[in-house]
């Protein structure tokens, strides 16, 4: 595996960063609803600590500035697509201005639970526009690696109904009501995500995982990739005498 290149920005660079002093790894799990993401990234933030790496965790709707406002914007189940995509951006810039760009500077890996890529999938999903997506997303910085758990409707689906036992408003697409009742809009919206994400996959260099199997393999297979983020680099080879003759 080759060593990562030194971070850069996507489009528009922020004011004032120099990628340049950002010496930590970002590192991306990516994926639909319900398809293991958070558990994988519990593990792994204990598994690079127990390496001896300092670790920030980090995930969607999580900052300080947009985070709550988020929570309760959604409890009125009104919240429009393109307001919620913004939304979403003002979380993830708040984010990646007071958490990850400082805890890369310092030299952390960065693990997020969904980067840019699920924000654009929904937007795609409720049909807006890719180019806009893009240029809203264009701040965002060019992840080391992004680990896409891929799995199909079904398996989401019995994965809802041996966990909560019940379909979630949003994770349903039910906003934009994409069947008569839950289950069908759950079904429809989130394999518009996945053909969102999939076509994300080669673009955007997505490593493509199979999130079906038991999340012990999928453990272990993150392990493998990601160990490879640390290999120091080869020396050079040496020129033979021959050669240099």
């Amino acid at each position: 595996m080759p060593i990562p290149k030194p971070l850069q920005f996507y489009s528009e660079p922020l004011p004032g960063v120099d990628t340049g002093e950002l010496q930590g790894k970002l590192i991306v799990i990516e994926g639909p609803d319900n398809v293991g993401r958070s558990t994988q990234v519990t593990r792994l933030k204990a598994w690079l600590e127990q390496q001896g790496h300092a670790v920030l965790d980090t995930g969607m709707a999580r900052s300080a500035l947009a985070g709550n406002g988020i929570a309760k914007a959604k409890e009125g189940n009104t919240l429009g697509p393109v307001t919620m995509t913004l939304f979403y951006a003002t979380d993830f810039a708040d984010r990646l201005e007071n958490e990850i760009i400082p805890a890369l500077r310092a030299g952390f890996v960065v693990l997020t639970d969904r980067y840019i890529f699920s924000l654009m999938a929904r937007g795609l999903a409720r049909s807006e526009d890719s180019a806009w997506l893009e240029k809203v997303a264009g701040f965002a910085l060019v992840p080391h690696a992004v680990y896409y758990l891929r799995a199909e409707v079904p398996t989401l689906v019995s994965r809802v109904v041996m966990g909560s036992g019940s379909f979630d408003y949003w994770e349903s697409g039910m906003d934009m009501r994409f069947g008569p009742d839950m289950y069908e809009s759950y079904v429809r919206y989130q394999g518009r995500v996945i053909r969102a994400l999939d076509k994300m996959a080669t673009k955007y260099d997505f490593t493509t995982i199979d999130a079906a199997k038991p999340a012990d393999l999928i453990f272990r297979e993150l392990q493998r990739h990601i160990s490879g983020l640390f290999l120091p680099p080869k020396p050079p080879k040496k020129r033979s005498a021959a050669k240099k003759a």
